[in-house]
Parts: structure tokens; sequence; C-alpha cells
């Protein structure tokens, strides 16, 4: 990833947290939601986030030190999906939208999810291009769904 795009992408995310914080902070005033989701919220935004965790981990595993050439990652949900750590950011956005329980997050949650489907559909896409034995049954983003 070049630095520009890390820049933009920490940025978006500081903004996003900084958004939905203030955000709650304005809806404390509003009646409690009937249903309190916030304890099953933790428990996917920490899957979500411990398993993005571990597929970011397993990418940067992928090459050797001063490599250029790219691999196709095998271990973890890498076997089932292109983008697992893509699934799991998405996970992790849906326990926000949980706790939360706005419809600024859930909305949140919805157009990162759209976006990670694209990203996830162009890297698809991409491995197919170049790798001639990638295997097509891998699906972009869902296990045997998308």
């Amino acid at each position: 990833m070049t630095l520009d795009t890390m820049i933009i992408i920490l940025f978006s995310y500081l903004f996003l947290s900084s958004s939905l914080i203030y955000t709650q902070n304005l809806n404390q005033e509003l009646l409690e939601p009937w249903i309190d989701l916030k304890y099953p919220g933790i428990v996917l935004f920490l899957i979500g986030i411990s398993c993005n965790f571990y597929h970011h981990f397993l990418l940067s595993k992928l090459r050797t030190k001063g490599s250029k050439d790219y691999k196709v990652p095998k271990r973890g949900l890498f076997e089932l999906v292109i983008c697992p750590h893509y699934l799991f950011e998405i996970l992790g956005f849906l326990g926000i939208s949980l706790i939360s329980q706005t419809l600024y997050s859930f909305s949140t949650t919805l157009g990162t999810a759209l976006y990670l489907m694209g990203r996830s559909y162009a890297a698809k896409r991409w491995y197919i291009s170049k790798f001639e034995d990638f295997p097509k049954q891998v699906n972009a983003l869902i296990p045997y769904v998308f």
C-alpha cells in the first residue's frame, strides 16, 4: 500500500470514528432502544477486529524482505474468500452499529459494506487475471455466497 493511500484511509477512519462518537453524544437524550444489542455488538466487534488483524498478519507474512512478487494467500479464510479481512472489518462495523443503534452507524456500516464488496470483487478479478491457476470457486467476500 502506498503512503498516500494509507494516509487517506487513516484520515477516513479518524473522521468516521470521531463522527460516530459525536453522533452518539447527540443521541444521549433520546429514548433507549427496545432491545439492548450492546453485548452482542461488543462480541461481534471483538471477533471482527481480531480476525481482521489475524488476516492482515497472514498477508504481511506473504512477502519475504525485498520481494515484490505477489502470492496467493492460503491460510485462514483465504481458502474460501479473497478478502476475509474485509469481511471481518464489516463485522466490526456491524458490531459498532449494534452497540450504538443509531441510523448514522447503520448507514455507515452499509456504506462500508458496499464499498468493501466492490473492492473485494475487483480484487478477485485481479487475482484471476494475474494467476492462471487461481481457484475460481473462491468467493470475493462472503464464503459460498459472494
